[in-house]
């Protein structure tokens, strides 16, 4: 078990020995158990920031309500965002509820900023996942729910929109068990009062609960229900949510058999057991609303206190840290007047202004302010205890991942005490501990699925824009910025379309440079038709230094190593001989030459280096040899052939039944392969289709066009395949600007 992998977030056997063994001879931590640290994640326009909006509003943080159609939100504050109403990066908001703090971060919900959904995750203890009540599971929630499984983090599903007429409930419920096969607990059912609005029935109290709309829903009236059909449902319903906790917490199936009925449980005994049951991720307890219509939204932030965890209660692998400091960097802004922003998740130790750190990588660095969370507003504090998220200012080489402490010392003893407790307790490679991924937050940054060359107006920009670019990347770590030695130019890769002309946009808008984007290049890759083998030797004079190298090669196809030694027995002999820094050199050098296959410059894949025997002169410099091995891979590449490697977006496309024969045609012209066709409703058909991401250019507008505006898509990445002759030499002449 990988158990340990993603910093132990939750509860297990195994783990609870380890965490004997360090609180054997570390300090306790100090928390406050009144901090709530959630994320808030959905679909794309399932309704997060006005959600976020409305706590905002009902805890008092703001005066008026902020509507995304209105460009007025607090938490989407960037241009292009309040231009385009989508949530571009992850912002972080602070207010109290009932006696509770609570940290929200409020992320994006398009496939293009999954990363900043993967960075925020580091930093909450629980997730509201929030469904659309006319749509129900979608895919980007297929995604982010899989981050938070990933993350061990307990959630909340919030149904939004329940106020329309063609909501439904019952479904979002069944995809919630079918489609991401957990369980899911309501603990709310939709009704309807006399004037035909939306209202609550509370499960467990039993209450039916209206909200006012004449005070913008900042008051709610709870009504016991008399005796009716109603009522009499909604308490089986309380009976079947006491059965299915019994089944899983203790304390409640004692009561129960003790009793020998439901309705004797009282309604904090049901509460203990769902909080329970929830924070070990057995349940899922559903709520609803409509928080466009302002329905709900005080329960939900109620449901939060009550049921997600607070910070004392996970991230206990980190005692390992004692008293000392310990924060994970969870994301980085840039603001005009103070500068890179840092934002912080604090595990361990308290942070103060002025305090030293050190982060991961070795760099030490100063806190110069701290500031409390409120999106893109500030407020200075004078420090901040473990459990808290915080704004460090100051911090000037440390990156989103990093882990910072209060010294070197502090942090190689807590590895030595995590190693020897690991050791104490178990033996099993599974349960190794990876430690870079515990102390360093090991990035695992997706690939670029497009490529373009980006280019200053004049060349007195050149140098500000190198400097926009490093702090979009500081920010943004699925932006990747190279430098192509061949045409000379600055080359972008990004996770999309909407991901490119967004940073074209901040550029502008942010820094003033004008700069102009090459076409969208679609990033290949290459691999190998068949093994191959070659012998380089290279021999120059070099500033009266002699340089002499000879390599024996060999590139296979393998998906395990990149880079081997030949075992045979007439070469095993001459490899031994070989220093272990020259076998790293060559290593290097070799791998290096995998960047850029032959016929389009995409990555090679799928392929490994064999080494199989080497001849290096007396005084010949590390760079020739990495020059040489580069060299001799290269040739190899030329020598075997590639083929290309075209990336797969897997669609989802909602229209009504009578475009779906004209949206089939269109597909079967983009080389796609439908997988199948079901029904979304009464009137519409989701069609499950994966197509060539090269076939896909500006395809949301042609749908639309096909549709007369009726249907609707979602796209993610789905790995790559091979192309065959015809598509090849189309790609090729695409990337040479000949098409």
């Amino acid at each position: 078990m990988k158990m340990l992998k993603y910093a132990l977030h939750s509860g297990g056997m195994p783990r609870n020995r380890l965490l004997r063994q360090l609180s054997a001879h570390i300090f306790r931590r100090s928390y406050s158990s009144n901090i709530r640290n959630i994320g808030i994640l959905a679909h794309i326009d399932a309704g997060k920031t006005t959600t976020t909006e409305r706590m905002l509003f009902y805890s008092g943080k703001t005066r008026s309500l902020g509507e995304v159609h209105r460009g007025n939100t607090v938490t989407d504050y960037l241009t292009q965002e309040r231009e385009r109403g989508i949530t571009i990066c992850s912002s972080a908001v602070t207010f109290p509820w009932s006696g509770n703090r609570i940290n929200l971060l409020d992320t994006p919900g398009h496939i293009d900023f999954t990363m900043e959904v993967e960075q925020s995750l580091y930093a909450v203890d629980g997730v509201v996942v929030v469904l659309d009540g006319t749509a129900g599971v979608e895919a980007q929630t297929v995604t982010v729910w899989t981050q938070a499984d990933k993350h061990k983090l307990p959630r909340l599903a919030f149904v939004n929109k329940m106020d329309r007429p063609d909501a439904d409930f019952d479904k979002c419920v069944n995809d919630l068990r079918t489609k991401l096969e957990t369980q899911p607990v309501c603990i709310q059912y939709p009704s309807k009062n006399q004037d035909g609005l939306l209202t609550i029935n509370d499960v467990i109290t039993l209450e039916q609960l209206t909200w006012q709309p004449k005070d913008l829903g900042r008051s709610y009236s709870k009504t016991k229900l008399e005796p009716s059909d109603d009522l009499r449902q909604l308490q089986e319903k309380r009976n079947e949510l006491i059965d299915q906790l019994s089944g899983l917490d203790d304390e409640l199936a004692d009561v129960v058999i003790s009793t020998e009925s439901f309705d004797n449980v009282s309604n904090a005994l049901i509460e203990r057991a769902l909080r329970r049951a929830t924070c070990q991720q057995k349940v899922v307890p559903v709520l609803l609303g409509s928080a466009y219509k302002n329905v709900g939204i005080q329960r939900l932030m109620d449901a939060v206190n009550t049921y997600l965890p607070a910070p004392e209660e996970r991230n206990q692998i980190y005692d390992c840290f004692g008293n000392e400091v310990a924060g994970k960097v969870f994301k980085i802004v840039h603001d005009k007047q103070r500068g890179p922003l840092t934002l912080v998740r604090i595990l361990r130790g308290e942070i103060k202004r002025g305090m030293r750190l050190i982060c991961s990588r070795g760099q030490a660095e100063v806190v110069s302010k701290l500031y409390e969370p409120l999106a893109d507003e500030y407020r200075e504090v004078g420090a901040v205890q473990s459990g808290d998220v915080v704004i460090c200012a100051g911090l000037k080489s440390t990156v989103t991942g990093d882990l910072l402490t209060s010294s070197q010392t502090a942090l190689r003893n807590a590895q030595k005490r995590l190693k020897q407790s690991q050791g104490t307790v178990s033996t099993d490679e599974d349960e190794e501990l990876d430690t870079d991924e515990l102390f360093g937050i090991d990035r695992q940054i997706p690939d670029a699925v497009y490529f373009c060359s980006i280019e200053p107006p004049s060349v007195s920009s050149q140098t500000a824009m190198e400097q926009a670019l490093r702090q979009l990347q500081r920010e943004d770590p699925s932006l990747r910025v190279s430098y192509d030695s061949v045409t000379g130019q600055t080359v972008l890769g990004g996770m999309g379309e909407l991901h490119m002309d967004i940073i074209k946009s901040r550029i502008l808008s942010e820094y003033k440079i004008d700069v102009d984007l090459g076409p969208l290049q679609i990033a290949y890759k290459e691999t190998i038709e068949s093994p191959s083998l070659t012998t380089l030797s290279v021999e120059k004079e070099i500033a009266g230094s002699k340089q002499n190298v000879s390599l024996t090669l060999e590139v296979v196809k393998d998906q395990g190593e990149l880079f081997s030694l030949d075992k045979s027995p007439e070469n095993l002999s001459n490899l031994n001989t070989l220093p272990p820094r020259t076998l790293q050199v060559i290593r290097k050098g070799s791998v290096s030459a995998l960047e850029r296959g032959p016929r389009v410059g995409g990555q090679v894949v799928d392929t490994q280096i064999r080494l199989h025997n080497a001849i290096i002169g007396r005084g010949t410099a590390d760079s020739f040899v990495m020059a040489t091995a580069a060299q001799c891979v290269q040739k190899l590449l030329s020598t075997s052939g590639t083929r290309l490697l075209e990336p797969i977006m897997a669609l989802q496309i909602v229209a009504p039944s009578e475009r779906i024969s004209g949206i089939m045609a269109d597909l079967s012209r983009r080389r796609a392969l439908i997988n199948d066709v079901l029904p979304k409703g009464e009137r519409n058909k989701m069609i499950l289709v994966n197509a060539p991401l090269a076939e896909l250019s500006g395809y949301s507008s042609a749908l639309r066009t096909i549709s007369s505006g009726t249907a609707s898509m979602t796209m993610q990445p789905s790995g790559f395949s091979g192309m065959n002759a015809v598509d090849e030499s189309l790609a090729e002449r695409r990337v040479q600007g000949l098409e």
